[in-house]
């Protein structure tokens, strides 16, 4: 996996000089609500605020599909990730796919 310090959304990792482009990396995926989150987040709509049951669901999609990324650089020999970007999609009612990409590459120590 690569380290999550070495992933950034910017074009180049400062202290770092890119020596290898690896092509463009990806990881997705697609998550449902249950009937006791989508419950729970109806309730807590009518208070208002944040509503956790739906934030702690698009937080675990995200940090699943970068894990999913990061997994699919180090299979190409990268070290790091730049131009990272998450992109998410109602697939249907209740269901989300989340999509983090961005470009592998290979860094060596700036200087």
């Amino acid at each position: 996996m690569i380290e999550q310090w070495m992933v950034t959304t910017a074009f180049e990792l400062h202290g770092f000089r890119v020596s290898r482009q690896l092509g463009i990396v990806r990881g997705i995926t697609v998550r449902s609500r249950s009937i006791f989150g989508t419950i729970g987040g109806s309730l807590q709509t009518i208070v208002g605020g944040n509503i956790t049951a739906f934030t702690n669901l698009c937080e675990k999609a995200r940090e699943e599909a970068f894990e999913l990324m990061s997994r699919h650089a180090a299979e190409r020999g990268a070290n790091a990730i730049i131009g990272m970007r998450y992109d998410a999609n109602e697939v249907m009612d209740g269901v989300t796919e989340v999509l983090a990409y961005g470009t592998a590459v290979l860094v060596e120590p700036a200087g």
